[in-house]
């Protein structure tokens, strides 16, 4: 069967536009597979902008496998806060662990080797393999899907199972056998600059002459937006407890959710809770049901699967009661904005703490 695209003009077409257009990033100056690995790992779910000054600032503080492997998982943990995703700085201390242990602290090259080390699906190990080691190895993140429903015209689900079947087998033909490392970083630029979600530059585009959405002119609506779930709205209590200048905060349980990060004493509720409850359950968290609180407002955080309505209250204790917190550790309002807190109790701090002038 003849493929309604010609891969090898693809690929010529693709790789004189990057020796052109080609971004210059800090990854791209090396061709060591940690930074790479590094790198790859934050860009998951994560743009450029937003990694480039925590890709730097890994570095300096972890510059090789085996620094990250031997830190604590909180400091790595600290580092990574602001992020989001934060399982993946949890993968990403485990997996240099096991580089270190079972592959001598050198990282394999093969795309199996590399799909054992936790966070590492199938695209990112083709990534690594490609830029890295200049292997074959087939990606297909979210920029490169784009580009393939366009190019390829797809019109169903992008997330079917049979749309990655047929993705997958598509990146594999255009991925060459040759100037792996360049293709690599080739597509995914240009899916990224070029065939960008919103109003993609096809005037600029070289590849106009092979794109079926464009020749069918349907490239903007692709590729097609799948229906968006209801998403379920929690509530949460947490409370800003103030002892001399500090404000007490707990670590979650290094498993689950947002594990490891750090918040306010604080309780989610599924069901929904009137202001009457929520002030008592305030209360309660505060350790004493008849000292006065201070509501300071809602912030709401939009997590993958549900969205949170965090309702933050101040209260002050004295010296007696500080002991009710003695797990907790008590940090200043500076230390606060640096400290790694959870995404919505971040937003508490910079929203509400500061604004109320507590």
């Amino acid at each position: 069967m003849t493929e309604p695209v010609d891969a090898g003009l693809f690929q010529q077409q693709l790789l004189s536009w990057y020796g052109r257009c080609g971004r210059d990033l800090p990854w791209r100056q090396t061709r060591d597979p940690y930074r790479i690995w590094l790198s790859e790992v934050m860009l998951q779910q994560t743009g450029v902008q937003a990694v480039i000054p925590y890709f730097e600032r890994f570095v300096s503080q972890f510059p090789d496998v085996e620094s990250l492997a031997a830190a604590p998982v909180d400091a790595v943990i600290e580092l990574w806060a602001g992020l989001g995703y934060y399982s993946r700085a949890r993968n990403l201390h485990a997996a240099a662990q096991k580089v270190c242990e079972e592959f001598q602290g050198r990282f394999p090259s093969s795309v199996h080797d590399l799909m054992t080390l936790p966070g590492v699906g199938r695209s990112t190990a083709g990534a690594i393999r490609a830029i890295a080691f200049d292997q074959h190895g087939v990606i297909l993140d979210g920029n490169v899907r784009r580009v393939l429903c366009r190019l390829f015209a797809w019109q169903d689900d992008p997330r079917s199972s049979a749309a990655e079947k047929q993705l997958w087998q598509w990146a594999t033909l255009l991925t060459p056998q040759r100037r792996c490392h360049d293709y690599a970083q080739a597509i995914m630029d240009f899916g990224a600059t070029l065939c960008t979600p919103r109003q993609p530059q096809c005037a600029s585009c070289p590849m106009t002459a092979l794109c079926l959405g464009y020749q069918q002119g349907i490239q903007e609506q692709l590729p097609r937006k799948r229906q968006r779930k209801t998403v379920p709205l929690r509530q949460e209590v947490a409370v800003l407890i103030e002892y001399d200048g500090r404000f007490a905060v707990r670590q979650r349980p290094l498993t689950g959710m947002l594990a490891g990060l750090w918040e306010f004493p604080s309780q989610s509720y599924t069901e929904p809770q009137s202001p009457e409850q929520l002030c008592h359950h305030a209360q309660r968290l505060a350790g004493d049901h008849d000292r006065p609180l201070t509501a300071l407002g809602v912030v709401r955080h939009v997590y993958s699967h549900f969205r949170v309505d965090v309702s933050a209250f101040y209260c002050q204790v004295d010296v007696t009661l500080t002991e009710c917190f003695s797990t907790c550790r008590w940090l200043s309002k500076k230390e606060l904005t640096d400290w790694p807190l959870h995404g919505s109790h971040k937003k508490i701090v910079d929203t509400l703490l500061m604004q109320c002038g507590k």
